[in-house]
């Protein structure tokens, strides 16, 4: 049965077309997973269906007695409701009086507990689990989520994927969790510069098609050039255009030459930009923090790798931004140590995007934190690193507060990886980022030279770029896990072993080395040498600049590469000699 169905919806914001004459239906029992790139539409889509916004153009139609749950990205609780009246908002006494239970133990599962607190008092998340509680209490044919996974834990998650698998009626939603896209749904919407492409998959099964999809759009677009080569060949040769074959063959040549090959796909590049870190990084000693009577960390300790890979998770309120916030200095430890090398560059990515002033434009915003950035490819402008992070020129001079959810975020990543971080400290990065974003993070997280800890509800996310997992808990307990996220999940239920710990006596001959000191030269050579790398790192940019412009030059392609490669080399010792001037330093 045909629950609802979109014929030609067409939805524009000045000259930005949106929704281009899209077209769809909704099958009873449907789960659908509506995916693309931020700022493409995807939320508008979601409210002119739920009656939120009206189209420029189209039809909506829904089967009798159809009734809609819709659940905004951002909630509004506005009225000075409590948390069970606002679940139950609109619904009739007696329908209070019948799933109140059942309110509250949907409300219990996602962590709300204080049944009777004023809602405007709850955090942005909670008041996102509030508003996931009304959507699944109250009754309705089509249950439409946007972003339903943003602000809950990994096990919250889990629980709505079953609720959601079990739900009667059709789901259509926007989520950027791809285990819980695999796990859901039935088909992916995909929108796409304002066209709707459907998949009657699930995730998997979508990558696998338009996989299969894009490679047959390549070999013909291979086909194509081959036979334009041909003609072209063929016309060169002197055709005679007064023979009827030879003007057919001549207006096949022009039809082939103005049809359009299929259009590439924007993609999200990001360098791997970090400053040089040394062998000492970040060390934490029997750090503590409590607030109100209640203890969030509790004699936590590490050590950092320098190459460290760090999952964070646990439930909601346990203290796992905290941590992040202390180790940024926007928050003090109550006791305990933090010990930060000299050459270290934090980054933070906070959940709330930090400050950005709304009436900023794009390109201003990026101006601030740099004009030019030094990358692996050479020099960029702010506006040539605004147009790798998917910002082409018109949106470059759009004020901040015009962009979507999404490219907020996008636009505060670009802002930290600017600032060329050793060590990033990730606090939800995956939260209203699209999936492609996301992709294209996680391949920069495996090339990014320095350590990375990472609060994140996202289990892909955690699967992909974790080699080690925290699980903090209440009463400020943390419990540490080698490898990924399946690799937690398998070890959780066991005990945590501790290997006794091997105490030798100490010699009485034995006297502590005494430290050396850096020379003078060794001192020249330490406040010198950073400079001489990076104008190395600036001859093998011009060099790789100069290789792709002679690229048909053999001669001078070979003699550049040889001038690369020995550059190169010498930028290679350097900069192991620096890491070892350093580390001596740091020990002293």
């Amino acid at each position: 049965m045909v629950l609802l169905n979109a014929e030609q919806i067409t939805k524009t914001y000045g000259e930005h077309v949106l929704l281009d004459h899209i077209s769809f239906a909704l099958q009873e029992h449907d789960k659908v997973g509506l995916i693309g790139i931020n700022g493409t539409g995807k939320s508008t889509c979601l409210k002119v269906l739920a009656g939120m916004e009206t189209p420029d153009d189209g039809t909506i139609t829904f089967a009798n007695h159809v009734r809609i749950g819709y659940l905004p990205q951002e909630p509004d609780f506005s009225e000075p409701n409590t948390v069970l009246e606002q679940v139950f908002y609109g619904a009739s006494a007696e329908f209070r009086e019948e799933r109140a239970y059942e309110a509250k133990t949907i409300l219990t599962q996602l962590g709300i507990t204080a049944f009777d607190k004023d809602v405007r008092l709850l955090s942005g998340g909670q008041k996102k689990r509030v508003a996931i509680a009304s959507a699944l209490i109250n009754p309705s044919e089509i249950l439409i989520l946007d972003e339903p996974t943003n602000h809950i834990d990994n096990e919250t998650a889990a629980w709505l994927e079953k609720e959601l698998r079990q739900y009667k009626g059709a789901v259509l939603m926007i989520t950027h969790d791809r285990y819980f896209l695999d796990r859901v749904t039935n088909r992916i919407l995909e929108l796409d510069k304002g066209k709707l492409y459907a998949y009657d998959e699930n995730y998997s099964g979508y990558l696998r098609r338009k996989a299969e999809r894009e490679e047959s759009a390549a070999a013909s677009e291979r086909k194509r050039q081959s036979l334009i080569r041909r003609e072209l060949a063929w016309i060169s040769r002197g055709a005679r255009a007064r023979g009827t074959k030879s003007r057919d063959r001549i207006e096949r040549f022009e039809q082939l030459t103005a049809q359009k090959g299929p259009q590439a796909s924007e993609t999200l590049e990001l360098s791997s930009i970090a400053a040089r870190l040394g062998k000492k990084t970040i060390e934490i000693t029997n750090l503590c923090k409590s607030w109100d009577g209640v203890t969030y960390i509790k004699d936590f300790n590490l050590t950092l790798d320098r190459n460290d890979r760090i999952g964070i998770v646990g439930r909601n309120g346990t203290g796992k931004s905290t941590l992040l916030r202390i180790l940024a200095g926007r928050a003090q430890a109550d006791s305990g140590t933090i010990d930060i090398g000299e050459t270290v560059r934090i980054g933070y990515f906070a959940q709330d995007c930090g400050h950005m002033d709304e009436r900023q434009r794009v390109i201003d915003f990026v101006r601030d934190i740099a004009e030019t950035v030094q990358t692996p490819d050479g020099p960029l402008s702010a506006a040539q690193m605004l147009e790798r992070f998917l910002f082409p020129g018109e949106k470059q001079w759009t004020p901040i507060g015009k962009l979507s959810g999404g490219e907020k975020r996008r636009l505060y990543l670009l802002s930290v990886i600017m600032d060329a971080p050793n060590i990033l400290l990730l606090d939800e990065p995956t939260n209203d980022l699209d999936i492609e974003t996301l992709n294209i993070l996680e391949g920069y997280l495996e090339t990014f030279q320095g350590a990375v800890l990472a609060v994140s509800h996202d289990r892909y996310f955690l699967d992909k770029t974790a080699s080690r997992i925290f699980e903090f808990s209440e009463g400020g307990e943390v419990r540490q896990y080698l490898g990924n996220y399946a690799d937690y999940l398998e070890k959780r239920e066991q005990p945590p072993k501790t290997a006794p710990v091997e105490v030798k006596p100490k010699k009485q001959q034995d006297k502590p080395a005494a430290k050396r000191k850096l020379s003078y030269k060794e001192q020249y050579e330490l406040d010198h040498i950073e400079d001489e790398i990076t104008a190395l790192e600036e001859k093998v940019a011009e060099l790789g600049a100069q290789i792709e412009q002679n690229a048909s030059d053999f001669v001078k392609l070979q003699e550049l590469t040889e001038q690369k490669t020995a550059l190169e080399e010498q930028l290679e010792a350097r900069t192991e000699r620096w890491m070892e001037l350093t580390e001596l330093a740091e020990s002293m």
